[in-house]
């Protein structure tokens, strides 16, 4: 079944599927004076990643969304720089494992309406096994969710914004304007400016209306993409 406005959907996978696991940053921070809530670490995540879009930071720079993320937790200000430099040593790749709800639930909707879907996500390459273990989904049949690919810019060498990271996965919708497929991520900087530069369609997941003078589609959920 086709949406509307197109006819596939690759997805980013940190932010969208999967967040720094509140249940280790929450009493990692709380020794802070951080809000270990998972409510308040959700909000935090979507904070520090639109801090690091508004600072035109590249994949490798977290500064800013790690300031960004301690504050919106409520660490005090004369402790923010500290937490901040606890946090970078301590979330790390695999710590990308907590799965939204609400977007595993959108993910399995949008397969029993046939979307053709995939997932590019700049990773470690460790992506395709956290999918599969938090619950999300894998490539091809199995206990999950079947997309028809997951691409790890580890794996392949090419990471957003640099838009030929999408060339890995287009062959898995030969016959499919680009067009017509979107991306659906959580970064300005890395996901939209790499959708449009690939000439996708580009779509940022912005539960908390974090950009509202964007000049791009915004989603508050995945399930808003269920047609």
């Amino acid at each position: 079944m086709a949406h509307p406005n197109f006819d596939a959907i690759l997805f980013d996978a940190g932010g969208i599927f999967l967040l720094p696991d509140p249940t280790v940053l929450g009493p990692l921070l709380a020794y802070h004076g951080g809000d270990p809530s998972i409510s308040a670490h959700r909000r935090a995540h979507y904070l520090g990643m639109a801090a690091k879009s508004a600072a035109g930071a590249q994949e490798k720079f977290w500064h800013d969304y790690n300031e960004a993320y301690v504050r919106a937790v409520g660490v005090p200000e004369d402790d923010v720089e500290f937490a901040a430099r606890v946090l970078d040593a301590t979330r790390n790749a695999w710590t990308w494992r907590w799965a939204i709800p609400e977007s595993v639930q959108a993910l399995q909707l949008l397969h029993e309406l046939d979307v053709p879907m995939g997932v590019v996500s700049n990773a470690s390459g460790q992506i395709a096994e956290v999918l599969a273990r938090s619950g999300v989904c894998q490539a091809g049949p199995g206990p999950h969710t079947p997309v028809r690919v997951v691409i790890d810019s580890h794996l392949v060498g090419v990471a957003k914004p640099d838009p030929h990271i999408f060339d890995f996965a287009l062959p898995y919708f030969d016959g499919l304007d680009r067009s017509r497929i979107a991306y659906v991520g959580d970064s300005v900087t890395m996901d939209v400016g790499g959708a449009r530069a690939a000439g996708l369609h580009p779509i940022l997941l912005d539960p908390h209306d974090d950009h509202p003078e964007a000049d791009f589609d915004r989603i508050a959920s995945l399930l808003e993409l269920v047609p």
